[in-house]
């Protein structure tokens, strides 16, 4: 049952996501008890995503929530799933947590793992918030039972989505080196809560160098900023990334190091880094006013190539129009049923971390629902081999149908964009100046770097 969920659940995210990279997948153990620690930005696509990223079984823990109703029960029941109740679950239930970890320790004494999210809650951003202690509990005392000899290890998990609540954006799974459980468990008779303390603060630390942490929130604004103007300099550049990785991994590891700068400059440089924020904030301010993208500013010096670029996309538009138009004939139906789902079974709060759990799982009934109706339909009429073209040609003309809409909103940004610089070229010649001090500054900052 579980290798069957883990196939459909893995065909989902490949349709739901455009790239699912693994990165340091190799340092996941081939056996033996494992424990994953991860951080929660995305509900319970956060575990859907460890599962169908690493070759072996993952029992996770999740809200007794989930089991309330009895097919789904039945379901995560085989699947592995153990419940967990928590304070915001039931709060008068709190004994049943002692059970929870006696079903994990069955399930890690076996040998095989369990996935924990040690957070406790998911939430909107990508911040990572406080490690809560089951983890570690959980670990000592089983290791502690077993007199240091079961050789249970702890890996961290680092989720990053690119937007988690838009389909066919990406997301890195970013793996990070096993913590032996054993090696925390010295004095740990006469200092459990040390040494808890302890495995708690390192895994909270291994998973913060997995993801992008800001220890100050206020300057998510600068790093993103400095990201958009600078980081394709800083993939061209020798040395950043020493080793050759994936794109998302790379881009991961990069945005790092711009917050590590950034931080750095608050620290040593207060005045300056304000400074470069206020300058920042004018020039992003007055390409939300004129409804420009920086991205698009950059190739406005190069005429031709913006007037190009355009045209192709005018092009590719007419061209691609008749698939299209077919692939959202089979396709508006079930989108529309994934909206209403998304709208309906979101919390306000949590819509964003919860949106591609519901699309996930609507999209699965909705689509395979039509597309099955109109396969019956079509191969009654016209039979078969014309019937499995038929049901070939669906998720493909789905996937071009969803990319022509979005290219050909582009198409229409560019057209705009183009006109706006065109009939106001003062404001596009004073905005390109200011976008050249900002790099200029960002460069200025990283020699100084370099040579301390």
């Amino acid at each position: 049952m579980y290798e069957v969920v883990r196939w459909i659940v893995g065909l989902a995210l490949g349709f739901y996501f455009r790239r699912i990279e693994r990165f340091h997948a190799q340092r996941v153990p081939a056996a033996g008890p494992v424990l994953f620690t991860s951080n929660h930005p995305n509900s319970l696509t956060d575990s859907f995503v460890i599962g169908s990223s690493v070759p072996r079984k993952v029992n996770f823990v999740a809200t007794v929530q989930l089991f309330s109703l009895r097919p789904l029960k039945w379901l995560l029941t085989r699947c592995g799933v153990i419940p967990i109740n928590r304070v915001a679950d039931n709060a008068r239930a709190m004994r049943t947590v002692a059970d929870t970890f006696e079903a994990c320790y069955r399930v890690l004494e076996r040998g095989e793992a369990v996935g924990i999210f040690p957070e406790g809650v998911t939430y909107e951003d990508s911040q990572l918030r406080e490690v809560k202690s089951g983890a570690a509990r959980m670990a000592l005392e089983l290791e502690h039972r077993h007199g240091g000899r079961l050789g249970l290890r702890v890996v961290p998990a680092g989720l990053t989505y690119s937007a988690k609540e838009i389909y066919r954006s990406d997301v890195l799974v970013h793996f990070g080196e096993p913590i032996r459980a054993g090696d925390f468990l010295e004095g740990y008779g006469e200092h459990r809560k040390e040494c808890i303390h302890k495995l708690t603060a390192e895994i909270e630390r291994r998973i913060q160098s997995l993801i992008l942490h800001l220890p100050v929130l206020e300057h998510a604004r600068v790093v993103a900023g400095v990201k958009r103007l600078y980081l394709e300099r800083l993939r061209v550049g020798p040395g950043i990334v020493p080793e050759p990785v994936s794109p998302r991994a790379e881009e991961l590891l990069l945005t790092q190091r711009i917050a590590e700068a950034v931080e750095q400059v608050y620290r040593a440089q207060p005045e300056r880094a304000a400074a470069f924020a206020t300058k920042l904030d004018f020039y992003e301010r007055w390409l939300r006013r004129l409804r420009i993208s920086d991205e698009y500013l950059a190739l406005f010096p190069d005429k031709r190539k913006v007037v190009g670029q355009t045209i192709g996309w005018a092009a590719m538009a007419i061209l691609a129009a008749p698939i299209a138009l077919y692939g959202w004939g089979h396709r508006l139906i079930p989108f529309a049923v994934v909206k209403w789902a998304v709208g309906g079974f979101t919390e306000p709060g949590k819509r964003k971390a919860q949106s591609s759990t519901a699309a996930l799982i609507a999209g699965m009934v909705a689509f395979c629902v039509f597309y099955g109706l109109c396969i019956a339909v079509f191969h009654s009429w016209f039979g078969w081999p014309a019937s499995l073209w038929y049901a070939l040609s669906l998720p493909v003309a789905s996937l071009i149908a969803h990319y022509y809409l979005r290219e050909l909103r582009r198409l229409a940004g560019s057209v705009r964009n183009t006109t706006v610089l065109l009939r106001a070229p003062m404001a596009a010649r004073r905005l390109l100046a200011l976008r050249g001090e900002l790099i200029a500054e960002i460069e200025s900052t990283r020699r100084q770097d370099e040579r301390a």
